[in-house]
């Protein structure tokens, strides 16, 4: 047999195998729908032989006063009034056909803790804060037909859910998925469809990545170069980065948020109690704000904003001052559009070329007593870490922000693989877990030929689902300095909003999963029959998830 051809069928059986593996072997081809299709699964569910249905004359009973309790009621009138018709009204009391949504301190202490009783005369959603009510919403949401996604009244559909007592709340307080806007641009209507079904899933972090190389996002009042100049790059790579020599598309390519944008949709974020993180690079990842601003640079120039992916040498100067200036105005103004307490300033793949080969950042080593450039980096960080905080707001940074000496408050996202978690919970850091084998949804999730092309890499949903964020390396104490885990969409290969739902769905779902349920409660063969109903009200959001594995084609043939 030809050596090729024969490499060629090796590699597929091992795809072959590895989905077989994946999937869940010959088990998953009886699977189900389950009765209670939720993802995440509740922490305790115990089944009622019974329903209840929505009709006209279906009311909501709730504390009028409460203005974050009446954010939920907006969003389930919006939501279940659209496709149902019905006006779903308040009322003060009710025997019967009455939605209740109450707080509740005793339903438990944990942030996003509710308690959901569905029984023919009523719901009842109980919650020590309106994100556990609006959590409740979530989980009667996928506990109805999937046609209550429309954003148009459904005729004649009986609207009913099935009986059910859940006591739920999250395992991790962390919850979050990552988005590039650097690579490629998407647009404020596909960021808001992004943010609900991050919500959908009661993940509660947006991790947007408005700064790149390749991009430069936020609009700045004080700087309007960033995006006059910053936001636009002539031409963009054609096929895969490892591959030379360079093809360009020949076509300019660019895009920004206005800040007008970007409150719209941090309000957006917020009624879905979805924070946003902005992520800011530096020290590294900057050539487009060189591009705009060059004396920012060590060699002054001239920077272009990039036309290809990697990493590249010229960086922030750390040893002027004006860096520090300029940083500090973008972030006064990130800060004012931004009010959680965390913004996420990069701090990976900083090359330190140019600071060995700059006087001004030899002499700041010099001045402040450092050892080498490393420590240069973690002077940089720990100096807008400080100013951050006069400003009421923590830094997280990527795993790099270790090397030289962590700043003192930062939280670190380790990506590179557990290690830089693992030292960080030694520290007694806050760490959000995100590795690359794990939590990297640019990677392939199937054999590479039948793909989009893709950065690299092999994630499969089993494989996500099965990934525990807690290291064993860490004792308890340790533990708790995990935050929770994130999911990452780097989009150099991703061009637009179809292709990150394809490439976050079901992956996302998994993951979500993973920060919510207590591993106790895990199954994968329950994960998938849960994924049955789950996929109805994504096909019905129209999302254009991936479902193209070896156990589903075997499926199909039966």
């Amino acid at each position: 047999m030809n050596p090729k051809r024969l490499a060629s069928k090796s590699l597929l059986l091992l795809f072959v195998s590895v989905f077989a593996l994946s999937c869940g072997g010959p088990a998953e081809l009886s699977i189900k729908e389950s009765r209670y299709p939720l993802i995440p699964k509740p922490q305790h569910v115990e089944a009622q032989d019974n329903e209840f249905v929505f009709n006209a004359n279906t009311k909501i009973i709730y504390d009028q006063k409460n203005p974050d309790v009446g954010m939920v009621v907006d969003f389930l009138r919006e939501r279940f009034g659209i496709p149902t018709g019905y006006s779903f009204e308040q009322t003060n009391a009710a025997d019967t056909n009455v939605i209740i949504l109450k707080l509740d301190p005793t339903v438990g202490e944990a942030e996003g803790a509710y308690s959901l009783l569905i029984e023919p005369s009523k719901i009842e959603v109980r919650a020590p804060q309106a994100k556990g009510l609006f959590y409740g919403v979530q989980t009667i949401r996928q506990l109805l037909p999937p046609e209550i996604e429309s954003r148009d009244t459904v005729e004649g559909m009986r609207w009913s859910v099935p009986g059910v007592k859940i006591k739920d709340a999250p395992r991790f307080q962390y919850r979050g998925m990552h988005l590039d806007v650097g690579r490629h641009f998407f647009p404020v209507e596909f960021i808001k469809k992004y943010i609900d079904l991050i919500a959908l899933q009661k993940m509660n972090y947006f991790h947007w990545h408005l700064t790149e190389d390749q991009g430069w996002r936020i609009e700045i009042k004080k700087y309007p170069k960033l995006t006059q100049v910053g936001a636009y790059r002539k031409q963009t790579l054609i096929g895969h980065g490892s591959k030379k020599p360079y093809i360009y598309d020949g076509t300019p390519y660019g895009g920004f948020y206005t800040q007008d944008q970007i409150r719209e949709i941090v309000d957006y974020a917020r009624k879905r109690f979805v924070t946003i993180i902005p992520e800011i690079e530096m020290p590294g990842h900057s050539s487009a704000a060189l591009a705009a601003y060059p004396e920012l640079g060590c060699t002054g120039g001239p920077y272009m904003v990039q036309e290809r992916w990697g990493i590249f040498p010229d960086i922030y100067c750390a040893g002027k001052e004006k860096t520090f200036q300029f940083l500090e105005d973008v972030l006064t103004e990130v800060v004012d559009l931004f009010p959680g307490k965390y913004i996420h300033i990069g701090g990976d793949e900083a090359p330190k070329d140019r600071w060995k080969e700059c006087s001004l950042c030899q002499e700041r080593i010099k001045t402040e007593g450092l050892k080498d450039e490393h420590e240069l980096q973690s002077y940089f960080i720990q100096r807008i870490e400080k100013f951050l905080l006069t400003k009421n707001r923590y830094i997280i940074g990527w795993d790099e922000i270790l090397e030289g000496g962590l700043a003192p408050q930062a939280t670190v996202m380790s990506w590179r693989g557990i290690k830089g978690g693992i030292a960080a919970a030694k520290q007694k850091h806050d760490v959000i877990m995100t590795p690359t084998g794990y939590c990297y949804l640019n990677f392939y999730q199937a054999d590479p030929r039948t793909q989009p092309l893709a950065i690299g890499g092999f994630l499969t949903l089993n494989k996500v689902y099965n990934y525990e964020p807690v290291p064993r390396e860490l004792n308890e104490e340790e533990a708790k300095y995990i935050l929770g885990a994130q999911g990452n969409v780097w989009t150099e290969y991703i061009l637009n909003g179809r292709e990150v739902e394809y490439m976050a769905f079901p992956r996302a779902a998994a993951l979500a999963e993973v920060v919510w349920t207590n591993k106790e409660n895990k199954d994968w063969a329950d994960f998938l029959s849960r994924m049955e109903g789950f996929y109805k009200h994504l096909a019905a959001l129209n999302v254009n998830y991936f479902r193209g594995n070896i156990g589903d084609l075997i499926r199909d043939k039966k």
